[in-house]
């Protein structure tokens, strides 16, 4: 039975967008590509408030975020950590042998910026990692205060996943001085899997030049002399940027303000109905625009939740890692709407027969 995904992703894709991808293939040498993405490129530079490279990863987020360690760190990386998401770039890190530091803290907590001052002041780090919003505890860092540390430290490349916001909240990448923007496009972008976006900005590409064993496949200086030509340096998910060009102009159509503006209003919708009914997990000056993770203060069995919204078309997220059982999660991003998001909390309303 076809379900409409309120998961953290991949989300709903609206039919519109699965047609998108089923028109006639072309050669990713040809010119009618190059054209493609030539037409792709200004409009994720409009999306991301940037003039600088947008490339395409034909690749899963965790491609380009090991891109952006093998590219941007050769002294040492610090890695913030709060949840799941954000210790896979520490893990990333030492996967590839670089050295790193880390700054945790305790689930549902925010990454502060004075914790970042507090380690970059020792002159140790050539590379930050942030996750913009955690999934899986429901936190959004402060990247706007974040930024406005880093720019003390110019020489330290600011690196952020922006996996679960990039297209469902407002990021100025030039204005905030970010090196690496990244996010799969399954999530706020309401796409199919496997492309990645992944801007990057001149100061990165020369850090890049000066680090040895970038790699291949991600290597950003390979990427940069294929980008100039609108072209990737191995084939890619031809079909995807398809859907993803007739995406951004359904964004634009829509208007990027009235898009931020929408995901809040069903942030705040989601909200105020856990609170109603639950609980909210994560420190409440933190909270994510684009998915809320609720405490199971009802201690309900969300398995037979999930199964009962399945066969009413919806699904939901359990709690992630730790926090299976003990907390559930709705994503509100991509195309969904308030009026998708009234009709699954009904939905759960009238199965546990809240009031």
């Amino acid at each position: 039975m076809y379900k409409k995904l309120f998961i953290p992703g991949p989300t709903h894709v609206r039919e519109e967008i699965l047609q998108a991808q089923a028109v006639p293939m072309i050669g990713h040498r040809s010119k009618e590509y190059s054209d493609l993405q030539a037409a792709v490129t200004p409009k994720l530079q409009q999306l991301l408030y940037t003039t600088q490279p947008v490339f395409l990863f034909t690749s899963s987020s965790t491609g380009a975020m090991e891109a952006a360690i093998r590219n941007c760190v050769g002294k040492k990386c610090l890695n913030t950590i709060c949840g799941e998401f954000s210790r896979r770039w520490h893990e990333i890190t030492k996967a590839n042998g670089k050295e790193c530091d880390v700054i945790e803290v305790p689930l549902g907590k925010a990454i502060l910026p004075e914790m970042i001052d507090e380690k970059l002041a020792t002159g140790e780090y050539d590379a930050v990692t942030v996750v913009h919003n955690e999934t899986s505890t429901g936190v959004m860092n402060p990247i706007e205060e974040i930024a406005e540390v880093m720019k003390k430290y110019p020489d330290v490349m600011f690196l952020v996943d922006s996996v679960s916001s990039m297209a469902g909240v407002k990021i100025e990448f030039d204005r905030l001085g970010i090196d690496v923007l990244l996010a799969g496009v399954q999530k706020c972008f309401a796409l199919p899997p496997g492309l990645t976006v992944c801007a990057v900005s001149h100061k990165a590409l020369k850090k890049a030049e000066t680090v040895p064993y970038r790699g291949l496949y991600f290597d950003f200086i390979d990427m940069y002399k294929f980008y100039e030509k609108n072209q990737t340096p191995a084939t890619p998910a031809i079909s995807l940027i398809q859907a993803l060009n007739k995406q951004m102009d359904d964004i634009l159509a829509e208007g990027l303000e009235n898009r931020w503006a929408r995901h809040k209003a069903m942030a705040k919708y989601v909200q105020d109905w856990a609170r109603k009914y639950w609980a909210l997990f994560s420190d409440e000056r933190y909270l994510s625009l684009t998915v809320t993770n609720i405490v199971n203060t009802r201690e309900v069995d969300i398995k037979a939740l999930n199964d009962e919204l399945g066969r009413r078309g919806a699904m939901i997220s359990d709690g992630y890692g730790p926090l299976k059982g003990k907390c559930f999660r709705i994503a509100h991003m991509g195309d969904l709407t308030l009026d998708d998001l009234r009709w699954l909390t009904a939905q759960i309303e009238d199965i546990l027969k809240l009031s």
